[in-house]
């Protein structure tokens, strides 16, 4: 396994690169019946003090969004106008963390999610410079916060637990990562984020 010091953009850029097409779904298929609709997140990388880190959001309360409270990533549902998938990840970003589409370098993709919600996510992640003023829509979010690598990457801060979707269904296994900061990372967010360490080669 590589150190992070050593793991530059351009080496993180290969390694998606590389990724099989394989989507991510831990949803027995008469759970999500339906064609998912197409959605975009951005994970953001970026170097503070010489180490890499993820940028998070807390969504803001909210009772018209299921995902209100939780701790995701900038994204949100494939509109009309936008041309791609990147597209959609780099609009939703800056609508919701007015973070210009011009500052993020996109280094690739990992592969699609399929989440309880039935959405079909695709993670784009991109790197970007830090320090970088933020300027979260507060109907949206309630704040950003960045979260070292090299902790995401210890398997000791986080589980797995069984999480029943319906009576009839048998249980999913859910990841759900320890508090950093009172922030809670789990369900299709921690998910991936685990498919990030495995493409980094970084998931003990």
């Amino acid at each position: 396994m590589n150190t992070l010091p050593s793991l530059t953009a351009a080496e993180i850029r290969r390694r998606l690169a590389a990724l099989p097409p394989t989507s991510v779904n831990p949803y027995p298929e008469e759970a999500l019946p339906g064609q998912p609709r197409p959605a975009a997140v951005l994970v953001p990388l970026l170097q503070q003090r010489g180490a890499w880190h993820v940028l998070f959001i807390h969504r803001a309360a909210n009772h018209h969004d299921p995902h209100s409270g939780q701790v995701a990533f900038p994204g949100g549902q494939q509109e009309p106008g936008d041309a791609t998938l990147v597209a959609t990840a780099l609009r939703e970003t800056e609508e919701e963390l007015g973070l210009p589409p011009q500052e993020v370098e996109v280094l690739g993709a990992l592969p699609p999610h399929r989440t309880v919600t039935n959405f079909c996510v695709t993670p784009v992640v991109g790197r970007i410079p830090w320090p970088l003023p933020l300027r979260p829509a507060p109907a949206e979010v309630s704040r950003a916060f960045t979260v070292p690598l090299t902790w995401l990457a210890d398997p000791a801060h986080r589980e797995t637990r069984a999480r029943r979707l319906r009576a009839d269904l048998p249980p999913i296994q859910a990841v759900f990562f320890q508090p950093y900061e009172g922030e809670i990372i789990w369900g299709a967010t921690a998910r991936m984020v685990l498919t990030l360490l495995k493409a980094l080669r970084l998931n003990a």
